[in-house]
């Protein structure tokens, strides 16, 4: 019953225009009035059907007639429009319209705008890339950087790419478009920790994702299966791998998926089994120190066959990641990329307390890492990776001059496979059928179409990138650094990153440093430990 009442409530436009078009049939040649309602009736049918089969829309798809209200009223004025697709409703808001110029990127729309910025260029914290009276010509080049430069097996990767998001909060149908988009633009698709599915076989890179429950490479009792790890990890489709250790959106949280949203295809994916709750435990079973993070990343490394192997993080206590550190110089043992996750960042569900206060947010993480790496002298041996609302060639820009050596989003991408943000993501009653296990929904979700979309956002999104670097004088986002970005600081003021921010020297943290974010905690970090000294 709770499953054909939602169905119902979805069709019961197009169900009620069959009603009409049969009661009114047989009388509508004695009655003009009857026929008017007719013709009526069997325009609003052949729309609902037609809505039922295009691929262009998923929300016309499961919401045939009554999802063209939502278009309506995006034409009626421009304030509705704005709401609707410009405004961000969980209170976040992007620049300028980022979400409308995501989807126009994503099907191929033109999106320049006329008349000025939107934007109070006035307001407090506002901020932007400063542009040279020189500028070059846009690069015609993939925007690309190699990870692993020590692996066997080092990866050409785009320098943006898609963020961690598991088969199971996505449907299927989204874990087929965003792979065969990445496939079709070059550029990797992380698995999430929800393991690396039959679904995510479709030739895009991949990024296989390992968290606490060990998805896919599992003993029976929840642990790390090696041989199960290495079976899949050196496939070749899997490009690097990735330990999970904490979310965004939900550090120092762990997860249950219910008994009764596994499927058959989630358990196979998984490796768990059907019939009882799936628990992803909030810390890791195979190490319980930084040396032990370390020596797991280099078994993993291994395993896979030489492939570039490294972790992902949103940064808490100070003294455990500067214990990472210490824990590299000890034993040598040094990842070849880290990916800093801002507080910032999605989730299908987490508790509000976690979504808004705990975790650091990603600008801060991202040079707090920077900061670490540049203080001990390995910097250049570690490619760091930002992820957290990174949606526009701005925001990839700002993170990559902060620190970054390429850009993750799931965001934007699941913006190019139609999602409006309904919230609906731990209800399975997804809109778009993004996110939802319900094949009544993601039928409506059509795989080529949406692919096209997401290797369009990418090409187009990397494009614009090129173009804002050029128009800065550079040739390529790498030379990007503090001193190309500028923020307002008062009314009257402002001032330029490097003169924000406080940036350390090469070596600096073992010489002796007089910054107190690193002075005061340096001594707290143990390799041996995440406990502070």
């Amino acid at each position: 019953m709770t499953l054909a009442l939602p169905f119902t409530r979805r069709f019961l436009p197009l169900t009620l225009s069959v009603v009409v078009v049969v009661l009114t049939l047989p009388f509508a040649a004695r009655h003009p009035l009857l026929l008017v309602l007719l013709l009526l009736a069997l325009a609003l049918t052949a729309l609902g059907i037609y809505d039922l089969v295009q691929p262009f829309h998923s929300l016309l798809r499961n919401y045939p007639i009554a999802g063209r209200l939502r278009f309506l009223l995006e034409e009626v004025r421009p304030e509705i429009r704005q709401y609707f697709l410009e405004s961000d409703i969980d209170g976040m808001p992007f620049n300028r319209t980022e979400r409308s110029v995501v989807y126009q990127r994503a099907k191929g729309q033109l999106d320049k705008r006329p008349f000025g910025t939107e934007l109070d260029v006035n307001t407090r914290a506002f901020e932007w890339l400063n542009h040279s009276i020189n500028p070059c010509d846009p690069t015609e080049d993939d925007l690309r950087l190699v990870i692993g430069g020590g692996s066997a097996k080092p990866y050409d990767a785009s320098i943006y790419n898609i963020s961690a998001m598991s088969f199971g909060a996505l449907s299927a149908n989204a874990i087929r478009a965003l792979n065969r988009g990445a496939a079709i633009g070059r550029f990797s698709h992380d698995t999430g920790e929800g393991g690396f599915s039959v679904h995510h076989r479709q030739g895009g890179d991949i990024v296989w994702e390992i968290g606490s429950g060990y998805f896919g490479c599992r003993n029976p009792d929840g642990t790390f299966n090696a041989e199960r790890f290495a079976a899949q990890a050196q496939e070749p489709q899997v490009r690097m791998v990735e330990v999970k250790l904490s979310q965004g959106a939900k550090p120092g949280h762990g997860g249950v998926l219910p008994a009764a949203k596994i499927s058959a295809e989630i358990s196979a994916a998984r490796g768990v089994p059907m019939g009882q709750d799936c628990v992803s435990p909030a810390r890791h079973s195979a190490f319980s120190s930084p040396i032990g993070l370390l020596q797991f990343v280099a078994r993993l490394a291994e395993l896979s066959g030489g492939k570039p192997a490294g972790f992902k993080l949103c940064i808490g206590h100070p003294w455990e990641f500067l214990g990472i550190c210490k824990a590299m110089l000890e034993t040598g043992i040094v990842p070849d990329f880290i990916v800093i996750d801002g507080k910032e960042g999605g989730t299908g569900a987490a508790p509000l307390e976690f979504t808004d206060h705990i975790g650091m947010p990603m600008r801060d993480g991202l040079m707090f890492a920077h900061n670490a790496l540049v203080g001990i002298g390995l910097r250049d041996r570690v490619r760091l990776a930002a992820s957290g609302k990174i949606i526009s060639a701005f925001d990839i820009a700002r993170a990559m001059a902060l620190g970054a050596d390429w850009c993750n989003a799931a965001r934007g991408f699941m913006f190019a496979l139609g999602c409006i943000q309904s919230q609906h993501c731990h209800t399975d009653r997804c809109p778009t059928g993004v996110a939802t296990q319900n094949p009544a929904r993601s039928r409506a979700l059509d795989v080529p179409l949406k692919s096209e979309r997401v290797a369009r956002f990418h090409a187009t999104t990397t494009r614009a990138l090129a173009e804002v670097i050029a128009a800065a004088g550079l040739s390529h986002p790498c030379e990007l650094r503090p001193h190309h970005f500028s923020r307002r600081i008062s009314e009257t003021e402002y001032a330029r990153f490097d003169q924000i921010y406080r940036f350390l020297a090469p070596g600096e943290l073992l010489s002796g440093t007089d910054d107190p974010r690193y002075r005061d905690t340096w001594p707290m970090a143990r390799p041996d430990s995440f406990v502070p000294a």
